[in-house]
Formats: structure tokens, C-alpha cells, sequence
């Protein structure tokens, strides 16, 4: 897939005022600070479309953006960071569930996970909540350059063996990095197959 276009569309709290669920949408969630918004920059190949910021929790809104003029890509609030509030951890919370589970042209959710922690109880409860709601997702890992080869595919299998406790299939896999521009192509063709299908 070659990106032609890349445009801010609406910025919101409220799932309702999205735009008409007339083109095909995918979104992007993590844990604050996991580099959403590098992948996303990387994805559409601009620098600074979703905002980046060295202050995690940043991303605060369901923000759309067109992508040549034929789908959404949905930059989603982060989850996890000790410093926000209980009261915006709840509304943000209830603003993400409300918005993944009834936005009807949603196609599927990219997950975000960094693979130099162990597995996080935080992002293990959503992703087994994404499960309980029957949402198509996938699993992202961001950051690979940070790590080498070897103590990558550690993390990795991890996961994986986290997942197998309670998942009789697990999810497509990805790999990327900001940094290095790694998973880039793989991420867009899988979208495109997603907008292929009938």
C-alpha cells in the first residue's frame, strides 16, 4: 500500500460524534509511552501527524485521521499511566470500551506492546477484555531495535507463552520499529488485505 494522503479528521471525547461509520476504520492502543504515535507517523510516513511527546499519557481523545481519502486510522488514548487521575482513567476507560464495541465499521485494533518488559498485567487485561467482547485484534511490538535479535524473539515467546495460558489461537504478530522503519510494509499490506475483503 502506498500512502498518497494523510489527514487530521476530528479530535473528541465523546464516540458518538466520530465520523459516519461510512469507510473502513483501524485503531491503535497501547499502554502510555509504548511509541503509538511514532508507529502511527511511521505508518502514514509523516513526522508528525499524531503528536509525540517525551511525557507519557499525551494522547487524551479518539483522534481520526483519513488516509487516502478511503479509511480511518484511529489514534486511541493510552492505558496504564500512574499519574493521570482515577476519574480520567475511568472515563477514559469507559470512552475506549464504549468506542471499540460499538463502532460498526471498526475492521480491527492494533495492540501495542514494548517486548523489553515482561508481560504487563495491565495489557494482559485488555487484551483478554478484547477477547471476552469478540473484537478482531492484532498484537504489535514496537521498539524492536531496542532490544537484540536474540533477547527479542525471548520476549516474544513470552508473550506467546503468557497468551497460550488462556488463548487457543493467538492473534497475528507483528514486529516493528520507528527507529529503524522495520514492519512498516508488513503492517500496510496487512491493512490492505483487511480492505480487500469482503
Amino acid at each position: 500500500m502506498v500512502i498518497h494522503s494523510a489527514d487530521f479528521v476530528v479530535s473528541n471525547t465523546n464516540p458518538s460524534l466520530c465520523p459516519a461509520p461510512v469507510k473502513r476504520e483501524f485503531s491503535f492502543i497501547g499502554r502510555s509511552n509504548v511509541g503509538k504515535s511514532s508507529l502511527i507517523n511511521l505508518l502514514v510516513n509523516r513526522k508528525n501527524l499524531a503528536k509525540t511527546s517525551s511525557t507519557p499519557g499525551k494522547t487524551q481523545t479518539i483522534n481520526h485521521f483519513l488516509i487516502n481519502s478511503q479509511w480511518y486510522l484511529v489514534d486511541l488514548p493510552g492505558y496504564g499511566y500512574a499519574s493521570v487521575t482515577r476519574s480520567k482513567h475511568r472515563s477514559w476507560g469507559s470512552m475506549i470500551e464504549t468506542y471499540l464495541k460499538k463502532r460498526s465499521n471498526l475492521v480491527t485494533t492494533f495492540v501495542l506492546l514494548d517486548p523489553r518488559h515482561e508481560p504487563q498485567k495491565i495489557d494482559q487485561e485488555f487484551i483478554q477484555w478484547m477477547g471476552d467482547q469478540s473484537l478482531p485484534f492484532v498484537l504489535v511490538f514496537t521498539k524492536a531495535d531496542k532490544l537484540s535479535k536474540n533477547h527479542l524473539m525471548i520476549a516474544i515467546k513470552k508473550w506467546e507463552k503468557t497468551l497460550e495460558e488462556t488463548w487457543e489461537e493467538l492473534p497475528p504478530i507483528f514486529l516493528t520499529s520507528s527507529e529503524e522503519r522495520k514492519g512498516r510494509d508488513e503492517l500496510l499490506a496487512y491493512i490492505q488485505t483487511l480492505l480487500s475483503s469482503d
